[in-house]
């Protein structure tokens, strides 16, 4: 974080898609890489992060023989936090929380609404250079339905009500939400969409190539949002495209 801007930070959110072009064709993980480090994030929320895949090592020459999380990280973010989802024969996936400043890494919560579909919320402190106030960084992915979704939704805030204390909050991920159904219950719990506060209506990031459906989110509590952007260049390293957002703490 650069200190002449006092105790303003970048915050990045995308669905990473595993590594794989929207059609499963090619492996994304190395421009991914290079793309998000380009914009300098302080803080970076993965959902769909395949931080281990054997089939994808003999399919792919190019692709990391090491864990995703420290292949992204790699001399550049301090520290991350996985929270795995999904497992299978070849490997897993789940969330993941990357940070520039350390992290206090807590729970990977189970917040699956059904047994076919796993899901977690992922939670994690960090303290900004300088600032003495620590900031809860939640990543989440909720379900394809919406039922699903309104019972996790209702979980997510009751976590955050008994872990962070009045304390500044982002909430960060794949809300699935394409007819806003959550922005209410997150406002009710005293939270601030960035997109929202901007432009009146979160950001359209699915499907990538056309994006039509406002699907990926960054909520706050306790800070200022000062700009967020809609990574368009991204549209075929995945099916989603990434949000960003410079955020200062109040």
């Amino acid at each position: 974080m650069n200190q002449h801007q006092g105790s303003r930070f970048t915050v990045m959110t995308m669905n990473v898609h595993k590594g794989l072009s929207p059609l499963h064709r090619h492996s994304t993980i190395h421009q991914l890489r290079q793309k998000m480090r380009a914009h300098h994030p302080d803080l970076l929320f993965l959902q769909e992060l395949q931080q281990e895949h054997r089939g994808r090592v003999r399919r792919f020459s190019q692709w990391p023989l090491m864990e995703l999380t420290h292949f992204l990280s790699e001399d550049y973010w301090h520290d991350w936090h996985y929270g795995k989802n999904v497992e299978y024969p070849d490997g897993h996936h789940g969330n993941a929380i990357l940070s520039k400043q350390p992290l206090q890494k807590g729970k990977n919560y189970d917040i699956s609404a059904y047994r076919f579909e796993k899901r977690g919320l992922l939670h994690s402190v960090t303290n900004l250079a300088g600032a003495n106030q620590p900031i809860h960084c939640f990543c989440v992915h909720l379900a394809l339905f919406e039922r699903g979704r309104e019972r996790q939704l209702e979980e997510i805030i009751r976590h955050i009500e008994v872990l962070t204390q009045d304390q500044p909050v982002i909430v960060a991920g794949d809300f699935n939400d394409w007819r806003n159904r959550v922005s209410e219950p997150m406002k009710a719990a005293g939270f601030a969409e960035v997109f929202e506060v901007l432009t009146g209506a979160p950001a359209k990031t699915f499907p990538s190539v056309r994006p039509v459906l406002p699907m990926d989110r960054i909520y706050v509590r306790g800070l200022q949002v000062h700009s967020a952007q809609i990574l368009h260049e991204w549209m075929k390293l995945s099916d989603h495209l990434g949000i960003a957002a410079e955020l200062e703490l109040t």
